[in-house]
């Protein structure tokens, strides 16, 4: 999966400078490490990144709870671009009933 939208998403609410063409692996990696240096010198700044993206915080305590001595950043890096595809579905999805509507019927 190689998705453009969702690179530029994660870029701008992590602010990386990934390029378009990352690689999917490539920006799981690079948005772990993100995470997990929020994790160690910006707590605030991650718990604001999470309420900006969305994350379901019940969801987040959850596998946290179930995962201990797993890798949090690992889990938290999973969990924002589940998010980030989610919204990027549910875009595509109303823009294309956007695009059924007769020209009288959008405003």
């Amino acid at each position: 999966m190689n998705d453009p939208s969702l690179i530029a998403i994660i870029n701008s609410e992590m602010d990386l400078a990934l390029p378009p063409d990352t690689a999917f692996a490539a920006l799981r990696q690079q948005l772990q490490l993100a995470v997990g240096r929020l994790i160690e010198k910006d707590f605030q700044r991650l718990v604001f990144v999470l309420y900006r993206v969305d994350v379901n915080e019940r969801k987040l305590k959850y596998l946290l709870q179930e995962n201990v001595g797993e890798d949090a950043a690992v889990i938290i890096a999973d969990l924002i671009i589940e998010r980030q595809l989610e919204k990027i579905k549910t875009r595509q999805q109303f823009k294309q009933q956007d695009d059924n509507l007769s020209d009288e019927e959008k405003w």
